[in-house]
């Protein structure tokens, strides 16, 4: 099974119409995103909650780790530079934080607000390697612009 982006986008926008808490739109993207396909073990948020920290919000999956720092792991380096973090093998990205040993791949977006703040990141962990591809990284950074513009 892969993702049909354009579906799960439109099933997304519907879902979220009118809405601006971003909790809310976290736990949407979360079940919506987590269902799509069959890579994805673990999905959710990590929320800026204070400077250069992340805690745990929305997610589908086992349990996640509660507090990220920006300055460890794959999510501190997404929300630390700003950019999506594509990782085939978790094992070779230095300093990366072992939230459950099943994860074998991880992609890691940036979310911003519409005043363009960075408010998450979204990870998504697979028991597969190389599970992720610049597809999906695009894909996934187009929803999460659309979802989030109007927090």
């Amino acid at each position: 099974m892969t993702v049909d982006y354009t579906e799960l986008s439109k099933t997304v926008a519907a879902l979220v119409a009118g809405e601006d808490d971003a909790v809310a739109l976290m736990a949407t993207v979360a079940a919506e995103v987590h269902h799509a396909d069959e890579r994805f073990d673990w999905t959710g948020f990590y929320r800026v909650t204070a400077p250069q920290m992340l805690k745990i919000g929305p997610y589908q999956g086992g349990h996640g780790c509660l507090q990220i720092p920006f300055s460890r792991g794959v999510c501190g380096a997404a929300a630390r530079t700003g950019t999506v973090q594509l990782v085939p093998d978790v094992e070779a990205f230095p300093g990366h934080i072992a939230c459950s040993s099943s994860t074998r791949s991880e992609i890691v977006l940036p979310v911003r607000n519409g005043a363009g703040d960075l408010i998450a990141v979204f990870d998504i962990d697979s028991n597969q390697p190389a599970a992720f591809t610049e597809a999906d990284a695009v894909a996934l950074q187009d929803l999460l612009d659309r979802t989030f513009a109007a927090v």
